[in-house]
């Protein structure tokens, strides 16, 4: 099986003598319950994956962010990342420090610089342009509590990884200079890798000195497919065809918000903290259903320089096989008309597994195909119709 080199070691923030003094402090202090979401924020900002933010957002950043997408110095950064919490909870945590709670452990201590409100109405509509409840991430907002915390946050906690691995900006940072690759593209995905994703990853592959595979191992809808059978998607590709001299594997530890265009924006800028030089964004970056124009995060980045980005953003097209050609391509590089493409969608891949019927190599590999089969199969039967 396939795997990376080790990363240098992050167990814990800060070290254990360390956090153990914070433990016993926070045992008098008010406690704060996360949910998932807010788990991974709490991982995000303690790891340096959300800076220059430390802690959670206060009202004028918050505001700042909303209305312009960027942070109250100007930097760009399109999504509010705050603290909800119930307003019993909030007269409690008027104390300078509390403890975040996640799954009955401490994982991490907030010196509290704010409490404030926010409409989750207000929230919504601008992060996501819409309050359709069946949107996930409205879903999620409208059910929040309106009160927020703001304040820096201090992991106390390991960082969590058994199944897939996760690398701190820092620590992969260091990775690349010790490979030398001044050149790295880094590629996102919640989804299984087929083989639109190989080609785009292997054009890539042709001009820079490294690609650095990078996928959300946050918390994602419970439709998706989950963090450790895509893993051992990833692995079984790399180990038969990927050169691995050129390419990482490691997780990125941030929840999917289903935000699209600001999303994408997101998700590009957190990216430069790796040391990364690229980023690779396809169509309907961090869409869902047909909230988002497939091409709303191209549009949404080029609203920004790279040099305000902090990274340059490879714009991908969308990739098919194309019968004429007998080959992958895309609209760049295929002439013949769109009757002799085949896409690969989810629901197809989803549809046809379950049933144990199998797809043609073209598409997907074998390897990935048994993964998957096994995967879907594992669920309620689908139905016919």
């Amino acid at each position: 099986m396939w795997t990376a080199s080790v990363a240098p070691a992050a167990t814990s923030w800060l070290p254990e003598a360390w956090a153990q003094r914070w433990k016993e402090r926070l045992a008098k202090a008010p406690a704060v319950e996360l949910d998932a979401l807010h788990y991974w924020d709490v991982i995000g900002l303690g790891t340096g994956v959300m800076a220059p933010l430390t802690g959670f957002m206060n009202r004028t950043t918050v505001q700042a962010v909303l209305e312009s997408w960027r942070l109250d110095s100007g930097a760009v950064f399109p999504l509010p990342i705050t603290l909800p919490v119930p307003p019993e909870v909030s007269r409690q945590a008027r104390a300078p420090v509390v403890g975040l709670v996640y799954q009955g452990k401490t994982v991490a201590a907030m010196s509290v610089e704010d409490v404030f409100w926010l409409e989750p109405e207000e929230e919504a509509k601008a992060v996501y342009g819409t309050l359709d409840p069946q949107h996930p991430g409205v879903r999620q907002t409208l059910g929040q509590s309106p009160v927020r915390l703001a304040g820096a946050v201090t992991l106390l906690e390991p960082l969590p990884g058994p199944v897939a691995p996760i690398w701190t900006p820092a620590a992969m940072r260091a990775a690349l200079k010790e490979r030398g690759w001044r050149t790295v593209a880094a590629f996102q995905t919640r989804n299984p890798l087929h083989r639109a994703h190989e080609y785009l990853h292997k054009v890539v592959l042709e001009w820079v000195d490294g690609l650095v595979l990078h996928p959300l191992v946050g918390a994602t809808k419970s439709d998706d497919v989950p963090v450790e059978v895509r893993w051992r998607v990833y692995q079984a590709l790399l180990e038969e065809y990927y050169p691995q001299e050129r390419v990482l594997l490691s997780g990125y530890p941030v929840a999917m918000r289903y935000a699209g265009p600001r999303e994408a924006v997101f998700h590009a800028i957190t990216r430069r903290n790796y040391g990364f030089t690229h980023f690779i964004v396809g169509r309907d970056h961090a869409g869902v259903g047909n909230y988002y124009p497939p091409d709303a995060a191209h549009k949404a980045l080029a609203r920004f320089t790279p040099s305000e980005l902090g990274i340059a953003i490879i714009a991908g097209e969308q990739a098919f096989f194309c019968r004429r050609c007998q080959a992958m391509a895309s609209s760049r590089t295929c002439p013949h008309d769109p009757g002799w493409r085949e896409h690969l969608s989810g629901t197809r891949v989803r549809t046809a597994l379950a049933r144990g019927e199998s797809l043609p190599p073209h598409l997907i590999r074998p390897e990935v195909q048994a993964i998957l089969r096994r995967y879907y199969q594992s669920l309620a039967p689908v139905d016919g119709g």
